[in-house]
């Protein structure tokens, strides 16, 4: 079994806006805006451009994380002023870190007849120190993460990697992630069985679906993978 992080372990959404509201808030930012939320859109807004150009292989990590700063401030930072800045965001987001309360049940529920690994498309050093500050890490054998890989979701290779590191064929490798096309498609297209954990939004969603097992809470993720032989004995999955 193959998870993704954020948003389908970690509630990143909720710890982002929480933690760029304080930061904000502390370093007199808001009033710039017609409110917090308006502050917060265009936060995720950058977001996403800066981390479709790394996920593209346009940019670093640690330089995508520097032009979401420059680009929200509209100024013209050195890395170490962008660094800065960033570090005393990730103070406030820290603060607002959980999981989400079906996580724990269903990894309890799988434990005994599934080996559990990530793979994520951000780096390393931050999901495996979000892992170990949640309690997680010592539940997974593999943890690969984009920027050290080289290959991001939702290329084949990415996914591949994370078999090949399982010593497993794709076909006996079920992943579970939040997003229907980066994590649900790309799964699928890559052979392994895709589960979309689709929290949010409770309606269709993207063209993923049509590829993916959806799922709106992990309590439902042991019966349906159990219940899946198309890939032979449940207990193959990875």
């Amino acid at each position: 079994m193959v998870w993704d992080v954020d948003d389908t372990l970690f509630d990143y959404t909720t710890a982002d806006r929480e933690g760029m509201r304080a930061h904000l808030a502390v370093e007199g930012l808001l009033a710039g805006y017609d409110g917090p939320e308006q502050a917060l859109t265009r936060w995720r807004e950058i977001t996403d451009q800066q981390w479709a150009r790394f996920s593209a292989g346009e940019v670093g990590f640690e330089e995508q994380r520097r032009d979401r700063v420059r680009i929200f401030l509209d100024a013209d930072l050195t890395d170490a002023e962008a660094d800065a800045w960033f570090r005393r965001y990730i103070g406030h987001y820290e603060a607002a870190w959980s999981l989400f309360p079906d996580v724990l049940p269903a990894l309890e529920a799988l434990s005994a007849s599934h080996r559990h690994a990530v793979l994520s498309n951000s780096s390393l050093t931050v999901q495996e120190h979000k892992l170990r500050t949640l309690g997680l890490l010592d539940r997974f054998e593999v943890v690969l993460c984009a920027a050290e890989l080289g290959v991001s979701k939702p290329e084949a290779g990415a996914f591949l990697a994370v078999c090949e590191a399982l010593r497993l064929p794709p076909h006996e490798v079920a992943y579970v992630g939040d997003h229907p096309e980066i994590d649900g498609r790309g799964a699928a297209e890559a052979g392994l069985l895709s589960v979309w954990i689709d929290r949010r939004t409770g309606s269709a969603q993207a063209a993923g679906e049509a590829v993916c097992r959806r799922i709106s809470t992990l309590a439902e993720l042991p019966a349906l993978v159990r219940a899946d032989t198309r890939f032979g004995a449940p207990s193959t999955f990875g």
